[in-house]
C-alpha cells in the first residue's frame, strides 16, 4: 500500500509541475551562430511564448562542434522543462552520421518535443563571378572544376547535404567551406572570401537590395519576390533540398507530461499569426503539427534516411 501511495504521489507531483510550466525564466540554447534562420525563428518563438505563459525565453547561440556544444549544454540540464534546444533538423538527423561522438548522441540524450519548420535552398552567388544565371553559373563550374568555393553553416548541416547533392547530380565540383552558421557564411560570401552559398533564407534581403545574386532555388517552387529565378527541379537536378525540420528538443529524461505541456504552448504559437507572417517573410515553411511522439518518429525515421545517404556522398565521419 504504502508503494501505491508513492506511485500515485509521483505521478501528482509529476502532473502538477507539468501543469504549471513555466515556473521560472526559461533557456533556449540554439546550437547554430546568431544571424541564421534557426536563431531568428527561435527569437520569434521565444517572444511569443513569453507574451503569452508569463516568463521570460532566454535565447542563448552555443554555436560549435558541429551543434554538439548545444547538445551537451542541453542534454546536463535539469530535465524540467526550463532548458530546451532549439536546433536545426541537420544537427539531430545528419551531423551524427559525420561527427564521431557517440558519447553524445542526440537521439539518446534528447528527447523531440516539437517541430516548427523547414527552409528551401537558395543558390546565391557574389556578384562579381564571371556569371549572373544559373545556366551560366553550371556551365562555368563545369569548365572549372575545384574553381568554386561555397560555405554552409557547418559539416553535417542541411546546405552541406544539399551542396553535396547537387555536385553528385549536377556533375560539378564545388569546393567546401564550413562556419558556424548561415549568417558567418553569408557574410562571407558578401565580402567575396567565398563565391557561392546554398543559402537557408538568410540572404533573402542581400539578394533584394543587390548585395548578392540568387541564381536558382533547391526548393518545391520559385519565390515571390523573385519570379524570374527557376528551381533546381526545372533544370534537371533532383534531390536537392533544405533537410528536416527544425525543432525543439528537451533533455531526455524530461517527463512526457511536460513534453506534452511544452508542445502545446509551442503549438499555439506557432498558429499565432504574426509568428506565422515572420516564418512565411523568412521562407521557412511552417512544419505539420505534431505530438512529442510523432516528432520522435520523423527524427528517427530522417536519421535512418541520411544514414544511408551520408555514405554515398563520400562524406566521411570526423
Amino acid at each position: 500500500m504504502r508503494r501505491l501511495f508513492f506511485v500515485l504521489g509521483f505521478i501528482f507531483v509529476t502532473c502538477c509541475q507539468a501543469q504549471s510550466w513555466p515556473t521560472k525564466p526559461v533557456r533556449v540554447m540554439v546550437n547554430v551562430a546568431a544571424g541564421g534562420v534557426a536563431d531568428v525563428t527561435a527569437r520569434v518563438l521565444g517572444a511569443r511564448m513569453a507574451e503569452t505563459l508569463g516568463q521570460g525565453f532566454l535565447v542563448e547561440n552555443r554555436a560549435g562542434g558541429d551543434g554538439y556544444i548545444g547538445f551537451d549544454a542541453v542534454a546536463r540540464s535539469d530535465a524540467d522543462g526550463h532548458t530546451l534546444l532549439y536546433s536545426p533538423g541537420s544537427s539531430v538527423m545528419i551531423a551524427p552520421h559525420i561527427v564521431n561522438r557517440p558519447d553524445l548522441d542526440p537521439l539518446k540524450v534528447l528527447a523531440p518535443v516539437a517541430a516548427t519548420g523547414r527552409v528551401s535552398l537558395y543558390v546565391i552567388a557574389h556578384p562579381g563571378q564571371p556569371f549572373d544565371n544559373f545556366k551560366d553559373f553550371l556551365a562555368y563550374a563545369r569548365a572549372n572544376p575545384g574553381k568554386l568555393n561555397y560555405g554552409t553553416p557547418g559539416n553535417g548541416t542541411s546546405p552541406h547535404i544539399a551542396t553535396e547533392v547537387f555536385n553528385r547530380e549536377a556533375k560539378v565540383k564545388l569546393n567546401h567551406v564550413p562556419y558556424k552558421g548561415a549568417g558567418p557564411a553569408l557574410q562571407d560570401l558578401i565580402g567575396g572570401q567565398i563565391q557561392v552559398v546554398f543559402d537557408p533564407g538568410v540572404g533573402i534581403a542581400p539578394a533584394k537590395a543587390g548585395r548578392v545574386r540568387m541564381i536558382a532555388i533547391a526548393g518545391p517552387a520559385r519565390h515571390p519576390d523573385f519570379p524570374d529565378v527557376p528551381t533546381l527541379e526545372e533544370n534537371g537536378i533532383t534531390g536537392v533540398d533544405g533537410g528536416p525540420h527544425f525543432g525543439f528538443y528537451a533533455p531526455s529524461a524530461t517527463s512526457r507530461e511536460t513534453l506534452s505541456r511544452i508542445n502545446a504552448e509551442i503549438q499555439k504559437a506557432m498558429q499565432h499569426p504574426p509568428v506565422r507572417e515572420r516564418f512565411k517573410a523568412l521562407a521557412v515553411d511552417v512544419a505539420e503539427s505534431m505530438s512529442p511522439e510523432q516528432f520522435a518518429a520523423y527524427v528517427r525515421g530522417e536519421h535512418a534516411r541520411y544514414a544511408k545517404l551520408v555514405p554515398e556522398l563520400g562524406i566521411k565521419q570526423q
